[in-house]
């Protein structure tokens, strides 16, 4: 997987992963692909519809792919912190942090190499991000949801 894809994985995982993928976050997205070289050199529309029909097939199977595939990966800590900070700004998109979106950002967290000191370094103020979690479970909690398709038009 190319680096750029990988952030655009990552941004659409947090956004589906409570159910629920907000205009705000299809607008980041698109300021994002827009504004930044972050999603350079792929078809994010295109992308972001395979998502849409691969998470709606296969529902928590695709999270867990993308976790065990990242985990697979060996990533510079500048592309680890970039994969964070694509989270955190999917994750606040819709100014709605929800719990599952924490969990799966501890889940995220935990495939990465990077220590929480070097992330506080880059993003002191998401402390409460990397603190221990009361719910302690291995398997993500993702219920059946169907999600249309993404379009920026």
């Amino acid at each position: 997987m190319e680096t750029n894809e990988l952030f655009l994985k990552t941004a659409f995982c947090f956004m589906a992963c409570d159910g629920e993928i907000a205009n705000e976050e299809i607008k980041l997205i698109r300021k994002l692909a827009d504004n930044s070289d972050l999603f350079k050199g792929i078809n994010v529309s295109e992308l972001l519809n395979i998502y849409v029909d691969e998470i709606n097939t296969n529902g928590e199977t695709f999270l867990r792919n993308f976790l065990y595939d990242l985990s697979k990966l060996d990533l510079s800590q500048e592309i680890e912190i970039q994969i964070i900070k694509t989270a955190f700004q999917a994750i606040e998109a819709d100014n709605n942090i929800e719990y599952s979106e924490i969990s799966f950002f501890k889940k995220l967290r935990d495939k990465l190499k990077i220590t929480d000191e070097n992330i506080l370094n880059e993003f002191p103020d998401k402390e409460d991000y990397l603190l221990p979690d009361i719910k302690v479970k291995e398997d993500i909690e993702y219920s059946s949801f169907s999600f249309s398709k993404i379009s920026f038009k």
